[in-house]
Parts: C-alpha cells; structure tokens; sequence
C-alpha cells in the first residue's frame, strides 16, 4: 500500500509539470490561428461589408435619401386663438318659497327640462285663501258705506240750495264720501296683495331650463328666509362658455368682434373632439393681473346638450382668416441658426435648402410669406442631419445599392467569433 501511494504521488507531480509546460505553448499556438482566421475572414466578400470603416452618410457621395414630398398649396387659413375655459349656463335660478307655510307637493321630475310657467311645487294656501276671503269682504264692507255716504252728501247738497240746510254739514259729508273713496282704492291694493300671496302658494318655473336635485321633501314648512330654496334650475340651451386668452391676442379678437362674428370651436377635454360651434358674446373689460389673460364669453345653441354646466372644454376662436395664403406642412419647416428654411425639390430631384419666412404655423399646416411659391415640392419627412447653404441631396431611391447590399449579406454566412487566448490559457492552467 505504501509503494501504491509513493507512485500516485509521482504520477501528480508529472501531471503537474506537463501543464505547466504545455500552457505557454498552447497559449502561442492559439493566437496563431487566430490571426489566421481573422486575415481570412478580411478578405471575404462578407468581412469587408461587416468590417470595413463606414465611409458614405446619408446623403453624402451621391447617396440617395428617400424622403416625403408634399406640393405647396394656395388656400384660404382661418387664424385660431385657442384658449381654455368652463361651461356655464346662461342662466341659473334658485327657486325659493315666497310665503310660508307646508309643502304639499313637489311636482317636477328630478333633471327634466321645464319650461317657463310649468308647476314645480305646491304649498297649503290655505291662510293665503283666507286672507284673501278677508281683503275681498272688507272691500264689499266699504262699498257700501260709500254709497250711503254719497246719498247723505246729495240730500245735504238740496237742502242747502233751499237754504234749509247748513253748507258747512253738506261740506262734512263731501269729505267723508272722498275718505270712504280712497278707502276703496286701499281695498284693492290688499286684495291684490292677498291674491298674490295666495298664487305664491303654486311655485313655477322662471325659465326655460333643467331643474336640478330636489332640496326639500314634501311635508316640510317652507320659509321664505331659506337660503338652499326648494330646486334649482339652469338654462342650457343656449349656454355660455367662458373661456381666457394671453392679453397679446386683445387686439386680435377686438378687431375680430368690430369686423362682425367670431365663430368659436367648442372642443372636448382631450383636445381633438368638436363638440359643437358658438359665437363670441362678450370680453370681459379688464384684464387679470395675477394671469395675464382677459376673460371672453361665447354663447352656444346646444340643441344636443352637448355642453353641461361646469364642464371643462378648450376653445378655438377664428380671429382673422388670411386668403390666398402659400401653406405647406408644418414637418417641412425646419430650424437652424440661420432661421426657418425648407428642402425645395428641384427639376433634377435634388433637394435643396431654401431660407422661408413663416407668417404662422400650427400642429398642421404653416403659412410661408417668404421663400416658397405654390406648387413648388418641398421635403417634409428624410432630410440631412447638418444642412448648408449649398447641400444638396440626391431623392433618387435606394433600390440598386440595398439589393446589393442584401445580396452580399446573405451570400457567406458570418463565421463564429474564435475563442479569446486568454480563455484557452485559463482552462489550460
């Protein structure tokens, strides 16, 4: 046993030796091939197109760019102020008892459109009708006092021709038949109120509108000091809109408003949906110092009820339109230290800078005053990344050169990447 382990003890050692003698070796041997791998893989088709320094840019050496043409057009472009605002109804009412008493029905439906005149609830009249009995009798009392008066003053008025009588008892009875005249008129004025109250007793509708959430349950004692009122009732069709502009753009809608109307664009909250069109009523008549802007008012139809009360909306006012106008589309205006300036597609296909003034543009189309006739093509999509005055581009299509590419690409397979020296050296030792 003790030979047996002297000998595996041996055989370590000359293991141990033989790695540390091959390593290096193999080290060498593996940089060699790969050299020689590497100048093989140069000089095929597929290693110069995978290795060689890129040389072309886009639009350089004759290279083609394939670009988006669009073509200049003469239009009519109406100018838009577009600002943010609320919906609000044209007009609200609190509805409110004017006397007091019980209430003994409500007779509207919660969010239903009423019209002016059309019953909303009612209160027991009850005392109204009595006062009003009570107003009525004492003016039938009164009457006929007065008639027995003026009686008395037309024998007094005999007697004293005859001279039986004293003119100064004829001239007592004249008075007393004014005061019993006026008393009448004093009659009516109280029979008028006590019928006004007893119709305060049936509430109505104000206005055309919708009535909101009832405030008050039938069985309560309504007062007329009671601030939250019994229904409250908005006018939706038409409806307001009050929206804020920048104060630069004061001048623009004032002009607008002395021309005549301006349309306004009612737009949904998300910013791309027409609800529905107004007219511009009113501007507020001063600005607000904290914001810088001025408060306007539009009005709208709303036959739809497209718009609700307190509903946030963005606006679109028209403030001007420009005719005959020269547009393109807004990607084609381009920025660089010069200034504005479009690619201009000339008879040869070449793209060319052109300098452009632009009047105004939106998300869309822009107006060019400058630089650009109608018909006239310009890029709006592919362009040089760092464009000179005198750059220009060829539009011709890449068709050939990205065949050819293809072709060769998929010609010879890539070879695997060999192994790093560095590796093998380590699974050696």
């Amino acid at each position: 046993m003790r030979g047996e382990a002297g000998t595996v003890a041996l055989l370590r050692r000359a293991s141990d030796a033989m790695v540390i003698h091959i390593g290096p070796i193999a080290t060498v041997a593996l940089i060699l091939g790969l050299g020689a791998i590497g100048g093989w893989w140069i000089k095929t088709p597929a290693g110069q197109a995978s290795y060689e320094p890129t040389k072309r840019k886009l639009g350089v050496n004759g290279d083609a760019v394939p670009v988006t043409v669009a073509v200049a057009a003469r239009d009519t472009v109406p100018v838009h102020r577009q600002g943010i605002g609320t919906v609000q109804a044209l007009n609200t009412v609190t509805v409110r008892s004017q006397v007091d008493g019980r209430l003994l029905s409500v007779d509207f439906v919660e969010g239903q459109m009423v019209k002016q005149g059309d019953v909303l609830a009612r209160i027991d009249p009850a005392q109204a009708q009595a006062q009003y009995d009570q107003a009525v009798a004492k003016k039938t009392q009164d009457q006929v006092t007065l008639a027995n008066a003026r009686m008395d003053l037309e024998r007094y008025q005999g007697l004293v021709q005859t001279y039986a009588g004293s003119k100064q008892k004829a001239d007592q009875q004249a008075a007393l038949v004014a005061q019993l005249e006026a008393l009448i008129k004093y009659d009516d004025a109280a029979i008028a109120h006590a019928q006004a109250t007893l119709g305060f007793t049936t509430i109505v509708s104000p206005i055309d509108g919708r009535a909101g959430l009832r405030l008050v349950d039938p069985g309560n004692i309504v007062r007329t000091g009671d601030a939250n009122g019994l229904v409250t009732i908005v006018q939706v069709a038409p409806i307001a809109v009050v929206f804020t502009l920048p104060q630069r753009d004061l001048t623009l809608v004032i002009k607008a408003l002395a021309r005549g109307d301006v349309p306004v664009e009612i737009i949904d909250a998300d910013g791309r949906t027409v609800l529905t069109c107004g007219q511009l009523q009113a501007v507020d008549n001063q600005i607000d110092i904290a914001t810088s802007t001025i408060k306007l008012k539009a009005t709208v139809a709303n036959a739809g009820a497209a718009l609700w009360p307190g509903q946030f909306v963005r606006t679109r006012a028209v403030v001007d339109v420009i005719h005959g106008a020269t547009v393109v589309p807004t990607a084609a205006v381009r920025r660089g230290p010069a200034g504005t300036f479009v690619y201009l597609v000339d008879a040869n296909l070449k793209a060319v800078v052109r300098p452009a003034s632009i009047a105004m543009q939106d998300s869309v189309r822009a107006i060019i005053t400058e630089g650009i006739v109608p018909d006239d093509r310009v890029v709006t999509v592919g362009s040089l990344s760092s464009p000179t005055a005198s750059s220009s581009t060829s539009l011709k299509a890449q068709a050939r050169s990205s065949r050819a590419q293809s072709r060769t690409a998929s010609g010879r397979a890539r070879p695997k990447m060999p192994i790093p020296a560095d590796s093998g050296r380590r699974e050696a030792e």
